[in-house]
């Protein structure tokens, strides 16, 4: 079976990680990888490299991203990546094709995908983000995915919802904790040889993205962020740059300024990449922002989350994750508790809703036993 797996940001790539390994190493298959977007560049770090240092052959690549961050800019994004996984569908001619969440270019990959007949499978549907046009482009994939493999039972019945049929699609757990499993993680000393700074008392890794549907701009909500965090005191904060959404380059040039007026208790960092990231997690006292990870990795290092805003709104929480506005007092009210004894206390045993890190093999499993005879897919209505 040839299984095409397509790639488009540092947080796919380590998200499908454990499953292109798995497809690269099992004979039953023959793998082909195929990158795009935010790894060829320049601005978001050439994660190419970390795909390529990884190990893994790169059977195609070509570049979709616009490089504005306007709506404008965005929608070149998707027309360019339609075109360039047009080309590599006739040429590679795969039997599935791998596509994991939400994220513009993938939406590319899954219409050209569905016009050339390619049944595609979908990691992550199901999930609801009513803050970002995530939310739209994710239903949209969904419906044109043959399988679907979700990180929660709830997800799996929201697909279902959605008109696919129950016997094509699987609770299998966030693909994510796979990787924190099986990787060993470098230690606090490694992390800040290899970043040249030092921990402090307190530590935090900050990662926010625009919220693409509020009207409040990303700058007045990010500047309320560094306001709050400027406040504390013994404390270090790590930032990751934001992606390439509207209005990211906003973001991405206010951690550079910050960063650089305080460099003795911030860094900016590009892209940490998987390891380095979780490791961090595995150092830091708690992540800040509104990543989808901070919903679904971050509970498993039992370390809290704040949550700002609306771009995840929707996502099941796990206790360790504290929602907020993007409002300033509400932001230090919630790191006061965030960075508390008692609630640090209270979440070291809390259940992980996610998974147990297994869902790289169930998905195996299934593609191995499918029995595809068709792509036609009836819509499936709930009973009555």
């Amino acid at each position: 079976m040839k299984v095409a797996v397509a790639t488009g940001t540092r947080a796919d790539f380590g998200l499908l990680r454990p499953l292109i390994q798995e497809l690269k190493n099992d004979d039953f298959f023959k793998l082909s990888l195929w990158v795009t977007a935010m790894h060829l560049s320049d601005r978001f770090g050439n994660t190419i490299n970390e795909i390529i240092n990884s190990g893994f052959k790169i059977d195609y690549s070509f570049p979709c991203l616009d490089e504005g961050d306007d709506s404008i800019a965005i929608s070149r994004t998707i027309s360019k990546a339609i075109e360039g996984f047009s080309k590599v569908i006739d040429e590679d001619s795969p039997d599935f094709l791998v596509i994991l969440g939400d994220r513009t270019e993938m939406l590319g990959a899954a219409i050209a995908a569905t016009v050339a007949n390619l049944p595609i499978i979908h990691i992550h549907g199901g999930e609801t983000t009513i803050g970002a046009y995530d939310e739209s482009i994710r239903h949209s994939i969904t419906k044109m995915s043959y399988l679907h493999f979700t990180a929660a039972s709830e997800y799996r019945n929201r697909v279902i919802q959605l008109g696919e049929h129950p016997s094509r699609v699987f609770d299998v757990g966030a693909i994510g904790i796979d990787s924190i499993k099986s990787l060993a993680l470098m230690s606090d000393k490694e992390l800040e040889d290899d970043l040249n700074f030092k921990f402090n008392k307190k530590n935090i890794l900050i990662t926010y993205h625009p919220v693409t549907l509020e009207s409040s701009s990303a700058a007045k909500q990010f500047k309320a962020i560094l306001k709050a965090l400027d406040e504390l005191e013994d404390t270090f904060l790590i930032f990751t740059h934001s992606n390439s959404d509207k209005d990211g380059k906003i973001i991405n040039k206010m951690i550079n300024e910050y960063t650089s007026l305080n460099n003795s208790k911030s860094i900016g960092v590009m892209s940490l990449g998987q390891l380095r990231y979780f490791s961090m997690l595995e150092n830091v006292d708690l992540v800040l922002g509104n990543s989808s990870s901070g919903i679904l990795e971050v509970p498993y290092f039992n370390i809290p989350t704040i949550n700002i805003g609306d771009r995840q709104t929707g996502r099941l929480l796990s206790e360790s994750v504290i929602q907020c506005t993007n409002e300033l007092e509400d932001i230090k009210k919630a790191l006061k508790t965030g960075l508390g004894d008692a609630f640090a206390k209270a979440i070291k045993t809390q259940t992980h809703i996610y998974g147990n890190g297994t869902a790289t093999q169930q998905i195996i499993n299934v593609l191995k036993s499918i029995n595809m005879s068709s792509l036609k897919k009836p819509f499936y209505d709930l009973p009555k």
